[in-house]
């Protein structure tokens, strides 16, 4: 196990190795390794694998032998398999941007040799535009497809059209002459469930009936949906979003961006939308833009190889998913920048620029809605806004705060408490109540009833001399000669407060709901529910300084801008404020999301009180934790990631953290030169570990190198293959030069050119705040820890995030979340006059200082069950 590692007993002194600098930007890798197997049962025997090698630096090994190696020593003939990587393991950054520069330097040393040659170097250099483009257009035709399908299948709970059953409602009633301004969605065409089975359009017996097709409807999507994704494609469930982050960040998942992914996710997300759960596409569509992005990526070998290569494809995926999901190309590029990539070159920006023009092209060609907007509720106000507004817009931020922290802490709750009970055994069952109670409790309200989009959209409308909407429902000014755009402030009508108290109703149903049917397996989308939940109490927030500013038009913060007969207050723009700050408020996102609603609205003129607004939320939300839902979903799920915005303040060391500890069993490890075939085989048949490092000889523990557990298995198979002489016996060489062995000694193994011969290292006093930006920055997987050359231990991506659970436990639980931001360090005395404990440097409760010497298993939760 990770924790069953020998600490060195020998003596200390303050120094480690130093870096010299790197030679150019792409070394210093801003990307966060994983390195949990999950597939282990024995969780606790775990070594993280791939080192991730650093650049070209000094190291001084046993003999004083100072050399400066290349990151990879390439094979002559190279053993197929070595340098891949295993499912649920991490990739090592720095030796991938490595093997992406030799490749490069390779292709650029041939191309002038030839104009065949010199074709391969332009079809490379292409190859990254060109991988992007088909993933744009592949992005931009499946969300055309999901949107067109899933509003056909939602308008099919309430009716069909008979006159061409692909129609959809709004399609149905385009060439009909028969409709009124006030029932403007009623045609012959279109026919209800009721007046297809019982022969009634209207009564109590229609209403029934209509309800019944409603339920039964909105359960065979919810079944079917559950029953595709649990027997051909468990990963097609939940958002994905936490996953992308986690595979960006440089984990490996087999399958989850794969093609029966892509499939299935495509066909049960149209029938989730349709089911009427609280839930949207927009998440999902990121998804299954990165699952394009993957499958073209193995069209090419610079992508289809190379790891750290194929994630700069996802990166621009991620942002052709959201472009398409909002109709945002721009706020789609800032979205992937700020929310789920770690490394993010230049080029990677303008190629997620250029996938996300393509798929807002490919999707607006294809115009879903009918309406030549890349989105349902696209809006455009008017109206400007006045300073005094900024206070109640502030308000809807700190609302947006308040439900983006309860909506987090509730919904980790409840999943905790699905993987912990017999519960979440049964996903059909639980999809299947929860899509029942929504679908009981929605009918009866116009505004659940309703598709989340559309109800947006519904909010989001400023009222005009062409609406029928309840919301728009005011008692007109008789005298009025000529109908304007900008219709005056009038009083509230009955359709209004009606309206208000079911929006009321439908505000507490969502946020209800939401926390309940995110998570289910079914794909499901948090951006719609979250905005929908923004949307209504803003809108209502709206219609009351509306109301207040028309009856109060004298009070003093109105007199100086609303005059009476003015058009002051617009209740959609609170509406769209309300749903910027809601969902700011559950995923802690800001420049991104000002952007896509700015986006949504086409103009400037509002961007003041958007950031004014998400700002406020974020704040709010930060007060009570500072994850936002995909960050606190990682952590659930047990994700080795370490997050980029979180600060580590305690002054522990390498020491303190690396493994084996002073009771713990030696340090597993392989001698350069002292070890048979059958010696390896054996440690390799004893242990768990996925790397060993190489040390000069067991008495001096001079650092060699790092050795993978799967290279030295493909290497030592192939060798008995393909080399004679090869046999247990055989003595396996990791030095240069192979000592002088007896005449009837069998052949020797030369394993150097799987070495990997600058493995980062850090000495034993090196402060963990030092060691976490490292890992964070260069993407590591483990570094050794050694003191004089001398190897100690090892620290491993596993072991950091078990040391941050572990001090976010120990610290005082009852503190507030501000207070924990202060380095502060314990008096030196205790009230008992004795010397306090200084362990890990930390405040620790009474309880906690008793059991100190008890080391704590680190918690890993199921991640399969997401």
């Amino acid at each position: 196990m990770e924790s069953e590692q020998l600490f060195h007993r020998g003596s200390y002194r303050n120094s480690y190795n130093s870096i010299t600098s790197a030679s150019s930007d792409e070394e210093l890798l801003d990307g966060a390794g994983v390195i949990m197997d999950f597939q282990t049962s024995e969780d606790d025997s775990l070594l993280d694998g791939d080192a991730a090698a650093g650049t070209h630096y000094t190291m001084t090994n046993g003999g004083s032998i100072s050399s400066s190696t290349h990151l990879l020593d390439l094979l002559d003939e190279p053993i197929p398999g070595v340098g891949t990587y295993d499912d649920f393991h991490t990739i090592d950054w720095v030796r991938e941007k490595c093997k992406d520069r030799e490749r490069h330097r390779r292709i650029n040393s041939k191309k002038k040799e030839s104009a065949w040659e010199m074709t391969k170097s332009l079809c490379d250099a292409w190859s990254g535009w060109l991988v992007v483009t088909l993933t744009g257009l592949a992005s931009g035709a499946l969300a055309g497809l999901i949107d067109i399908a899933a509003d056909w299948m939602t308008d099919l709970k309430e009716g069909v059209c008979l006159s061409a059953l692909w129609y959809n409602h709004e399609q149905c009633c385009w060439g009909s002459n028969e409709t009124t301004f006030e029932e403007r969605d009623k045609c012959p065409q279109w026919t209800t469930w009721a007046e297809l089975i019982i022969g009634q359009a209207e009564g109590p017996g229609s209403y029934i009936m209509n309800y019944i097709m409603y339920i039964f409807w909105a359960l065979s999507f919810a079944f079917l949906a559950v029953s595709l994704v649990k027997v051909f494609a468990p990963y097609a469930c939940g958002s994905g979003i936490p996953e992308i982050k986690t595979i960006l960040s440089g984990f490996i998942i087999r399958g989850y961006l794969g093609k029966w992914t892509l499939m299935i996710k495509t066909i049960t997300l149209v029938l989730a939308v349709a089911s009427g759960l609280s839930l949207g596409k927009e998440g999902p569509l990121v998804h299954v833009a990165c699952c394009c992005g993957n499958i073209f990526s193995y069209l090419f070998p610079k992508y289809s190889t190379n790891e750290a290569k194929k994630r700069e494809v996802l990166s621009a995926a991620s942002a052709a998913g959201v472009s398409v999901a909002f109709g945002a190309p721009i706020g789609g590029v800032l979205f992937s920048l700020e929310e789920v990539s770690y490394y993010f070159p230049l080029k990677t920006l303008w190629r997620s620029f250029f996938a996300a023009l393509v798929a807002a092209f490919v999707l607006r060609s294809i115009n879903p809605f009918g309406n030549s907007r890349l989105v349902l509720f696209y809006v455009e106000y008017h109206t400007p806004w006045y300073l005094f507004e900024l206070f109640p817009f502030i308000l809807l931020g700190v609302f947006g705060g308040l439900w983006g922290a309860f909506f987090i802490r509730a919904n980790i709750a409840w999943c905790r408490r699905r993987k912990s009970t017999r519960f979440g055994k049964y996903p059909v069952l639980e999809v299947i109540v929860v899509a029942a109670i929504t679908a009981v409790i929605a009918f009866p309200n116009p505004y659940t009833r309703l598709n989340t989009s559309e109800l947006i959209k519904e909010l989001f409308t400023d009222c005009g001399p062409l609406e029928s909407s309840s919301l728009c429902d005011y008692r007109n000014d008789m005298n009025a000669s000529k109908i304007v755009d900008d219709i005056p402030d009038r009083p509230a009508g009955l359709g209004v407060y009606s309206a208000i108290w079911q929006l009321g109703l439908a505000l507490v149903f969502k946020i209800i709901m939401t926390v309940f049917t995110f998570g289910i397996k079914v794909p499901s989308g948090l951006f719609i529910p979250s905005m929908a939940v923004g949307a209504i109490a803003g809108r209502i927030v709206g219609i009351a300084v509306e109301q207040l500013a028309y009856y109060h038009h004298d009070w003093f913060i109105f007199q100086e801008w609303c005059e009476v007969g003015a058009d002051c207050i617009t209740p959609g723009l609170y509406a769209m404020v309300g749903a910027a700050a809601c969902l700011g408020g559950v995923t802690r996102m800001t420049v991104s999301l000002v952007v896509i609603v700015f986006e949504l609205t086409g103009g400037l003129e509002y961007i003041v009180p958007l950031m004014a607004a998400v700002m406020t939320s974020k704040w709010v939300g930060d007060a009570f934790g500072r994850e936002g839902i995909y960050e606190a979903h990682i952590r659930l799920n047990g994700y080795p990631f370490l997050d980029a915005k979180e600060e580590f303040t305690h002054t522990t060391l390498a020491a303190d953290v690396m493994r084996p500890r002073r009771s713990d069993p030696p340090l597993a490890v392989l001698t350069q030169d002292n070890m048979t075939v059958d010696d390896i085989e054996n440690l390799i048949n004893e242990t768990s570990y996925n790397g060993f490092p190489v040390i000069t000889s067991r008495e001096s523990q001079r650092l060699v190198g790092f050795a993978l557990r799967r290279d030295l298995t493909i290497a030592i198979e192939s060798a008995r293959k393909k080399q004679e002489g090869i046999v247990g016996s055989s003595r396996v060489c990791f030095a240069q030069h192979t000592p002088s062995l007896p005449a009837e000694s069998p052949r020797p193994l030369k394993l150097r050119s799987i070495l990997d011969m600058s493995p980062f290292t850090v000495t034993d006093h090196t402060p963990m705040e030092i060691v976490v930006d490292i890992f964070r920055k260069l993407g590591l997987r483990q570094c050794l820890v050694t003191h004089s050359g001398t190897v100690l231990g090892i620290i491993t991506k596993k072991n950091m995030v078990e040391h941050l659970e572990e001090l976010a436990r120990r610290t005082e639980p009852l503190a507030p979340p501000w207070y924990h931001n202060k380095k502060r360090y314990p008096p030196s005395y205790g009230p008992d006059g004795k010397p306090r404990s200084r362990f890990h440097h930390v405040q620790l409760s009474a309880a906690q200082e008793q059991g100190e010497g008890a080391e704590e298993e680190a918690r890993l939760l199921d991640s399969t069950a997401l």
